[in-house]
């Protein structure tokens, strides 16, 4: 039903509801790679190893999964609009401690900071979206908000190369305060409260615990191997207490009153095999833009400006292709495009296995950064629609919760591997051997996706 002022007033416009949500949306995911181009930077200026420095990235993700199902509950209880803004106000903070951070674990408390804030936003900016748009939209509102989700992560690594060109790495935080101060006043202005949930049990916030600190263990154990060692106490140590949260966090929300997880959203056939999917793509997928920055900073000694103007295209054509890709999947099905998209990104990596060595390639990069912008807009859209498309109405906020969760998984395992696979190599051609190994995890990981994504059904 679209949003109306009042009982027997004209509706209104969706439109403003979905800029603000998008431009929420399109933040946190900007956050989960922007820091990508400045990890150089940020290696020099606090003198700390690439597994430590990791954590930038893995902080915020580990937050932003173990918090998106049980805010998407809390926003249902308390009001989307209310926890939209709370979040967007939560995230503009935790912007704000990382560009003032004058030491490593500082950055990383304020990105955890950021990824609470996100948790808290994104499944509220999808239930007022789904509120504001009539069901036949639906699954075209939801690929575009997971378009503009794609394109903040594909975009981030040009955007942070201008802005710390122009300044330092920080500018790359303090870019999100202007933008969160200003969807704040317009929120409180234009947005939409929409009806708050019957139940008002408490969430199980000792389960969103346990499943927070099964996935920091399992990262830190993957991300730490290398510096270690396998075989290592602290890295054993660190598996075996994922190990054991994992599955104490599925049999609690088997049996508990008001589990944050509902087991029986995977009873729906589309719902599981499109989140177990986006577990393994975006794996590949955040390991696939660390690996790719990384690449042109260290093995062809790139400044940040070029490394960012090389990776501009791409996010270009991943905003183009995303929408229509969106609407293609409403006409002939889901199957096609979340088969495809991950099958071309495996393709595209095993060429920059392949093609890619010490002397610099410019334009051979930006082609096959061209054919993996092709799969990563025919999936992640898709994939987005298909997650929420079965389920009833009353669901699809969690719904729509657990699919940014899996996501938020995958990157999580992503990124451990991949700075576990590059190690810390001591002479240029054992360089290029590590992003080497880094461009089969996304390969192999986007062909796990592939491989799920047959049994996906066609609507």
């Amino acid at each position: 039903m679209l949003q109306k002022r009042s009982r027997g007033a004209a509706p209104l416009s969706p439109w403003p509801t979905f800029t603000l949500c998008a431009l929420g949306a399109y933040i946190t995911t900007l956050d989960l790679s922007i820091v990508n181009v400045a990890f150089p930077e940020i290696l020099r200026e606090f003198g700390v190893s690439r597994a430590d420095a990791s954590w930038i990235v893995t902080a915020y993700n580990i937050c932003f999964a173990g918090l998106l199902i049980v805010s998407g509950k809390v926003a249902d209880q308390l009001g989307r609009r209310r926890v939209f803004l709370v979040g967007v106000a939560v995230f503009g903070f935790g912007s704000l401690l990382c560009a003032l951070a004058p030491d490593l674990w500082p950055l990383v408390a304020g990105r955890v900071v950021q990824g609470i804030g996100g948790a808290i936003l994104t499944p509220a900016a999808l239930g007022l979206l789904l509120a504001a748009f009539p069901v036949e939209k639906r699954t075209s509102v939801v690929s575009m908000f997971g378009g503009i989700g794609a394109l903040g992560v594909a975009s981030g690594p040009s955007l942070g190369a201008v802005l710390i060109t122009v300044t330092d790495w920080r500018a790359a935080f303090w870019v999100n305060v202007p933008v969160c101060a200003a969807v704040l006043i317009a929120g409180r202005r234009v947005l939409p409260e929409t009806e708050r949930s019957a139940d008002q049990r408490r969430p199980d916030l000792v389960g969103a615990a346990l499943v927070t600190g099964s996935l920091a263990a399992l990262a830190l154990g993957i991300s730490q191997s290398e510096v270690w060692g396998w075989v290592d106490a602290r890295t054993l140590g660190s598996l075996g207490i994922a190990g054991v949260a994992a599955p104490l966090f599925w049999r609690r929300q088997r049996h508990h009153p008001n589990p944050i997880l509902d087991l029986t959203l995977f009873r729906n056939a589309g719902f599981t095999i499109a989140n177990v999917s986006a577990v393994a793509f975006y794996a590949g997928f955040a390991a696939y833009g660390l690996n790719n920055v990384l690449f042109l900073r260290q093995v062809w000694g790139y400044s940040v400006l070029q490394a960012g103007l090389l990776s501009a295209l791409a996010p270009l054509t991943v905003a183009v292709l995303a929408r229509r890709a969106g609407a293609l999947a409403g006409r002939f099905g889901f199957r096609p495009f979340v088969l495809a998209g991950p099958a071309i990104v495996a393709a595209a990596a095993l060429l920059f296995r392949l093609v890619m060595d010490e002397t610099p390639q410019p334009w051979l990069f930006v082609a096959l950064a061209e054919v993996s912008a092709v799969g990563i807009a025919a999936f992640i859209p898709v994939n987005s629609a298909a997650a929420v498309a079965s389920l009833p109405p009353d669901r699809l906020s969690i719904g729509g919760a657990v699919n940014n969760t899996c996501r938020q998984v995958g990157a999580v395992l992503g990124i451990a591997i991949l700075v576990a696979v590059l190690g810390s190599p001591a002479t240029p051609s054992a360089l290029l051997d590590a992003h080497h190994r880094g461009y089969v995890v996304v390969a192999v990981t986007a062909a796990i996706a592939t491989a799920i994504a047959i049994a996906q059904p066609r609507r």
